[in-house]
């Protein structure tokens, strides 16, 4: 059985270039750049920018009209100042703002954008998942 983990997330894009702009801007380093895809380095995974007819094509659905999907990329900070730096930094990069980092029902804080192709970030502070010093997230056991 495979164990529960992601490797890489790829990201259809519509333009590379100006993806790649924006994720620079936001504070991200491309580790490789090839002509259709773009590739940064994250703990233990990585996140990809594929130019979304490349990636139709590599899927083997050439011609398709690939979208956004309903999934949300979300990035935890030790605390909301981290939330807010990380937030002001995506819009000045061009992200558009989906909802201001605010106090949350669950007894957090987030907020979420969309960077310029419509993928959907969220920013949060969750004071129950704490962070290692390296910012891995650690789900504490319900049982502990």
């Amino acid at each position: 059985m495979p164990r529960q983990r992601v490797s890489l997330i790829t990201l259809g894009v519509r333009d590379l270039d100006r993806a790649r702009a924006f994720y620079a801007a936001w504070g991200w380093e491309a580790v490789q750049t090839l002509p259709s895809v773009v590739f940064y380095r994250m703990d233990g995974m990585a996140l990809g920018l594929f130019g979304r007819d490349d990636l139709a094509a590599d899927q083997g659905q050439p011609g398709a009209a690939l979208g956004t999907g309903a999934i949300t990329l979300a990035q935890n900070f030790a605390d909301r100042d981290g939330v807010d730096a990380a937030w002001a930094l995506a819009l000045a990069a061009g992200a558009t703002p989906l909802k201001e980092p605010q106090a949350v029902f669950w007894g957090g804080y987030s907020g979420y954008f969309a960077d310029p192709d419509g993928h959907v970030w969220e920013l949060a502070h969750n004071p129950y998942w704490p962070l290692d010093q390296d910012g891995r997230l650690h789900i504490p056991d319900p049982e502990a």
